[in-house]
């Protein structure tokens, strides 16, 4: 059985990991055969949003590692903890905390930086050619994993698409139900919710990313 590290962002579409995609990818994982293990950086949340209208709620503050417990069921463990020679892939799923609190994307743009923690151990299964998965907004992340060259969609928003290639990636167009399959790196990504309309789409992309990532030696 596979064992997959799966990074979260916090718990909510607006400031953290968003939850469909998050609980997809668990769930995919599982309907697989593969098994998993949640982490997620110990720190603050850049800033919190009520989902409700979505405003900044100014006098709040949140710590990533507690919400992510939500999406976890408490089954999640600090990010320092992460060791890629006890799992044989991760898998990054979206939301706006992957582009706020894993990295500045949503601040900076292409002159975004990853958070220390992050790169190192995301840059750890790079290093020993293990398979990776990275959803929605998640791919913006690659660049900085992987160097210049890497092939990724965030799905066909020109904007973002623009960033990337900036930043030196190779981003392809791809529709909801599709991924990019990086074969050198052995990382995949999909649009998710950056072209879901609902939940069902967003479920077959997540499923593409996840079954195309356990496929991958």
């Amino acid at each position: 059985m596979k064992k997959v590290a799966v990074i979260l962002s916090g718990c909510g579409v607006f400031d953290g990991a968003e939850i469909h995609e998050s609980v997809l990818t668990l769930l995919s994982l599982a309907k697989n055969g593969a098994a998993y293990q949640c982490f997620a950086p110990d720190m603050e949340q850049m800033h919190v949003i009520n989902h409700l209208n979505g405003e900044v709620m100014a006098n709040e503050k949140r710590n990533v590692l507690v919400e992510s417990a939500r999406i976890a069921r408490g089954d999640v463990k600090p990010l320092d903890e992460l060791e890629s020679e006890d799992f044989d892939a991760i898998i990054l799923p979206g939301g706006f905390g992957a582009a706020k609190n894993l990295c500045d994307f949503a601040l900076k743009g292409a002159d975004s930086e990853l958070h220390p923690l992050v790169l190192q151990k995301c840059q750890a299964f790079a290093k020993a050619s293990k398979p990776a998965g990275y959803a929605c907004i998640a791919p913006a992340l690659m660049t900085s994993v992987y160097g210049k060259g890497v092939h990724l969609t965030i799905g066909t928003d020109q904007d973002t698409a623009a960033a990337i290639r900036h930043m030196g990636g190779v981003h392809e167009d791809r529709q909801v139900n599709e991924v990019v399959v990086d074969k050198q790196n052995k990382v995949v990504s999909t649009p998710a919710y950056m072209l879901a309309q609902n939940i069902l789409q967003a479920a077959e992309s997540i499923d593409k990313m996840v079954v195309n990532v356990l496929a991958l030696d």
